[in-house]
């Protein structure tokens, strides 16, 4: 394969691997938007300190001499899902289950508010400047002539893509043939009349903040590990672009979350390499105002039925 053919290749991964990234965090987005209507703006922030939360137990862990990888990685993920998802449960308790009923403008200040709120607590409690994330993958796959151009495949680009598709196979099956799968879907359809059915619309909102939270730590954890860096600002960039790959694909599909989260992920990887990495907001911006202005509901999303 020419040199041309290798970078081409490269730039598939990244793409993939950032849009792995964005596709985790945008399905908390789809998912309250799908159930409530509503977008939760402190969805990144509950991602940023699911980062740190990693970062806190890695430490703990290698002071206690707990060095093997697999035992690490496992305590760590469920370390992240526990705590973020039970800020993600307060969340929903704390900014949104007072003002549901009230118009739409009054939970989005709320959550913005949250957003706020979180993003100055971790600084106030971890500070404002960047810390490294110890190490704990290393290493991957080369391809290609050593003389020239290889192809980098790292066991961490791989570890967040079979990541993300665990994650997805799981919550597709979940919502598809488990009883409070169900129970999300007739939310998601008609709310009112799932109450009136006997179903516990507040318990399945709730569920769904901890479902998004939950996906939300595992993309923190990785992202962090990724990286090697985290700091409090991380959340808000992340959260705009998962924010924009859920729209993209169509708010309140999962699937469309995954499509918009690739799309989005490849469109910035091709920009950075093949034009400048100060216009891969721009092209990516603008993917999403022309797909709006020819498909207003995303790739996948459908068209409001207003019930009357």
């Amino acid at each position: 394969m020419s040199e041309n053919g290798l970078q081409f290749v490269q730039q598939i991964i990244n793409g993939l691997t950032l849009g792995s990234i964005y596709a985790l965090i945008a399905i908390g987005y789809t998912m309250v938007y799908g159930i409530i209507g509503m977008i939760n703006f402190a969805h990144g922030e509950i991602y940023m300190i699911s980062a740190y939360v990693g970062l806190i137990v890695i430490t703990g862990l290698s002071m206690m001499g707990i060095e093997y990888m697999p035992i690490v990685l496992i305590i760590t993920l469920t370390m992240a899902m526990l705590i973020t998802s039970a800020y993600g449960w307060s969340v929903e308790r704390v900014a949104y289950r007072p003002l549901r009923g009230s118009p739409r403008l009054v939970p989005l200040i709320s959550a913005i508010g949250m957003s706020i709120f979180l993003q100055n607590y971790v600084q106030l409690a971890q500070g404002a400047r960047n810390i490294a994330l110890p190490p704990l993958i290393s290493g991957g796959w080369r391809f290609g002539d050593a003389a020239g151009f290889q192809v980098y495949l790292s066991y961490m680009q791989v570890m967040i893509a079979v990541a993300t598709t665990a994650a997805m196979v799981g919550l597709t099956l979940f919502i598809g043939r488990s009883r409070l799968g169900r129970a999300c879907r007739a939310c998601s359809e008609d709310r009112g009349m799932a109450n009136l059915l006997g179903i516990d619309t507040d318990r399945v909102i709730a569920l769904t903040f901890l479902i998004g939270a939950a996906l939300a730590a595992i993309a923190g954890v990785l992202v962090g590990l990724y990286y090697g860096v985290v700091n409090p600002f991380m959340g808000f960039i992340a959260g705009l672009k998962a924010f924009t790959a859920a729209v993209l694909g169509g708010i309140g599909s999962v699937p469309g979350a995954m499509l918009g989260g690739i799309v989005l992920g490849l469109t910035e990887s091709f920009t950075s390499a093949y034009l400048s990495t100060e216009y891969k907001d721009v092209v990516s911006f603008g993917l999403l105002v022309l797909i709006l202005l020819f498909r207003p509901t995303g790739l996948l999303g459908k068209p409001d039925v207003e019930k009357v």
